[in-house]
C-alpha cells in the first residue's frame, strides 16, 4: 500500500499505448475451474471433535484468521445490481480439517446472512462480532475435506475507518460501480474468509453484471457468458493462492489496454472509459518498471500484471495481487510522484504479495521494501537523491519510534503509520551501508527467491541476511528494528537524530 503523494494536475501525454479494447468484447478463453465437494467420511476413533480457534493468535489482531482448517479454494458469486445497492451473493469455501471439528469460525461482517450449509446439509450459524460461528450437522473428522456454502445479501457501501494511512477500507463505491480495498482486514466485509495476510488460497470469481457494465478480478478471465436480459456473467481465476487483503473485484464501465512486459509477460490495465487517454503516459511505463525491478529482485513472481485505475478520491493505492489499484489522482499529477506510486505497488508483488508477512508486526518487511525501491527508482529518474531521503528519515526516526513504535514493534492503530514506510526503508538502507551494495543485493534476491509463495517474518529475514553476509547480523539489526533509540548510521557519522517532542 502506498500513501498518495501526487497532486492532481494533468500530466503531459508523452507516449501512446495502443490496443485498447472494450471489456464487454472479451471472448471466452477456457472453461472455469471447478472444485469437487467431498463429504467427510467416518474415520477410526481419534480425538474428540472440538471447536476450531476463532483466530490464529496474531498479537495485533488476535481474531484474524481461524483455527481448525485450511482453505483449498474460495468461489465467490456476486449478482451485481447497481451502485450502492445491496445484491445477492454467495461464497463457497472448500476446506480441509486440521483437527476434528465440532464447529469452526469464518471471518465475516457487514452483510445480511441467509443460510449456511456444510457439504450440502444445513448448518447452524451464529454471529459473534466479526466471527461467523458454524456448527455442522455432524462433526468433521481430522483430515477430511469439506465444503461450506454461505448465502447472503452483500452491501457494497460497507466500509470501515482507520486513523493511519489507510483511512477507509472495504467496499469503495465508484460512479458506476465499485472496487475493493481490503487491507488490512476488510475482506470480511466482502465475503466469509480466513482473513490473515499469512493465509492464502486460490479464488474463483463469478460476477454477474447488468448490460453496459464489466467486471474484473485478480488473475485471468476464463469465461464470459451472456445471460437473458443482456446481463453478463464473468468468471475469473486468481491463478495463484492469494491473501484475503489482496483480493480485488471491480465493476464499472471499463476499457482494457494490453501491453507486454519482460519475457512476454501479459500486462492488462483496467481503466474507466473517460480516463484512458489522461492516464496513458504514466501507465505505459509499467514494462520499464518491471525490467528495472527484475534487475534487482529477479523474475516477476506472477503470471500477469496490470493497473486498475480507481475512479475514486481515496488517497491510497494498493497492491491487489496481479492488478494493483492506483487512484486516478496519482496518475494525473506529477510524473515523479506517479512513478513512485506505481513502482511502490509493483514492488509489493515481490515483497508482500509473493513473500507474505508471517505476522502483522512483520509489516515493515512489506512496506519498507516497497518504499526503499520506490525511492531508489525515483532517485535514479529525477527524484530526490536516495541519501537525502534517507537522511531526512534518519533525522525523524526517534520521533517516529516515540509516536508509532519501532519498525518491528507496531501497535494495531499504528500499523500503517510513516514508520512502516520511510522508517522501515531506512533499516534496509542501514543494512546496505553495513554490508555493502553487492552483499545487500544478494540478500534481497535470496529473500524473494527462497520465500517465494510463502510467509516469512522478521526472524527469517535477520537469519537469511546473516547467512548471506557470512556474519551474525542480529546485534546490528536488533536495535534498528526494536526499541526506543535510533542507532548510528554506518558510514555517516555526521548524521544526527532530531530531539523527540511529546
Amino acid at each position: 500500500m502506498q500513501i498518495t503523494t501526487a497532486r492532481v494536475r494533468r500530466a503531459a501525454l508523452a507516449l501512446a499505448l495502443g490496443g485498447a479494447v472494450a471489456l464487454t468484447c472479451e471472448t471466452v478463453l477456457t472453461d472455469p475451474p471447478r472444485e469437487a465437494r467431498h463429504s467427510p467420511a467416518p474415520g477410526p476413533a481419534g480425538p474428540a471433535a472440538a471447536p476450531g480457534a476463532p483466530g490464529i493468535g496474531d498479537p495485533l489482531m488476535p481474531l484474524d484468521g481461524n483455527g481448525g482448517y485450511t482453505v483449498r479454494r474460495y468461489t465467490l458469486d456476486f449478482d451485481w445490481r447497481a451502485p450502492r445497492t445491496p445484491f445477492p451473493a454467495g461464497t463457497t469455501v472448500a476446506a480441509t480439517a486440521t483437527q476434528a471439528l465440532s464447529r469452526f469460525d469464518l471471518d465475516f461482517a457487514g452483510n445480511t446472512l441467509h443460510g449456511v450449509t456444510v457439504d450440502g446439509a444445513p448448518a447452524t450459524a451464529v454471529r459473534h462480532g466479526d466471527e461467523l460461528v458454524v456448527t455442522p450437522a455432524r462433526p468433521i473428522p481430522r483430515g477430511a475435506a469439506f465444503t461450506v456454502r454461505v448465502t447472503y445479501t452483500a452491501d457494497p457501501t460497507g466500509r470501515r475507518r482507520r486513523s493511519d494511512a489507510i483511512r477507509e477500507y472495504g467496499w469503495v463505491p465508484t460512479p458506476d460501480g465499485t472496487l475493493i480495498y481490503a487491507q488490512p482486514d476488510g475482506a470480511k466485509l466482502v465475503f466469509p474468509v480466513n482473513d490473515h495476510p499469512s493465509l492464502r488460497a486460490p479464488v474463483t470469481f463469478r460476477i454477474t453484471t447488468p448490460p453496459g457494465l464489466g467486471a474484473v478480478a485478480n488473475g485471468r478471465l476464463v469465461e464470459r457468458v451472456g445471460l437473458p436480459g443482456g446481463r453478463v456473467r464473468w468468471t475469473y481465476d486468481s491463478e495463484e493462492p492469494i491473501a484475503a487483503q489482496l483480493v480485488q473485484v471491480a465493476i464499472g464501465k471499463f476499457t482494457l489496454t494490453d501491453a507486454t512486459g519482460p519475457h512476454g509477460l501479459p500486462i492488462r490495465d483496467v481503466v474507466p472509459d473517460d480516463l484512458v487517454t489522461a492516464t496513458e503516459a504514466e501507465r505505459s511505463r509499467t514494462p520499464e518498471h518491471l525490467a528495472w525491478l527484475e534487475r534487482r529482485l529477479g523474475p516477476y513472481p506472477f503470471h500477469r500484471y496490470g493497473v486498475l485505475v480507481g475512479d475514486t478520491d481515496l488517497p491510497v493505492a494498493l497492491e491487489t495481487q496481479s492488478l494493483s489499484v492506483v487512484p486516478k489522482g496519482d496518475l494525473l499529477g506529477d510524473r515523479t510522484d506517479a512513478e513512485r506510486d506505481l513502482v511502490h505497488e509493483l514492488t509489493h508483488h515481490w515483497t508482500g504479495d509473493s513473500v507474505a508477512v508471517r505476522r502483522w508486526s512483520d509489516l515493515w518487511l512489506s512496506e519498507g521494501h516497497a518504499r526503499y525501491y520506490e525511492r531508489l527508482y525515483s532517485a535514479e529518474h529525477g527524484g530526490v537523491a536516495m541519501e537525502d531521503a534517507m537522511r531526512a528519515a534518519y533525522e525523524q526516526h526517534d520521533q517516529w519510534r516515540h509516536d508509532d513504535g519501532a519498525p518491528a514493534e507496531p501497535t494495531e492503530p499504528t500499523l500503517f503509520k510513516v514508520m512502516r514506510y520511510d522508517g522501515s526503508a531506512l533499516v534496509l538502507y542501514a543494512l546496505r551501508e553495513k554490508v555493502g551494495d553487492e552483499v545487500f543485493d544478494r540478500i534481497e534476491r535470496t529473500w524473494v527467491t527462497r520465500y517465494r509463495g510463502r510467509a516469512a517474518g522478521t526472524r527469517d529475514f535477520v537469519a537469511l541476511a546473516s547467512e548471506v553476509a557470512g556474519e551474525d547480523l542480529t546485534p546490528f539489526l536488533t536495535p534498528w528494528l526494536y526499541g526506543p533509540d535510533t542507532p548510528a548510521m554506518p558510514g555517516h557519522p555526521d548524521w544526527r537524530v532530531d530531539p523527540v517532542e511529546d
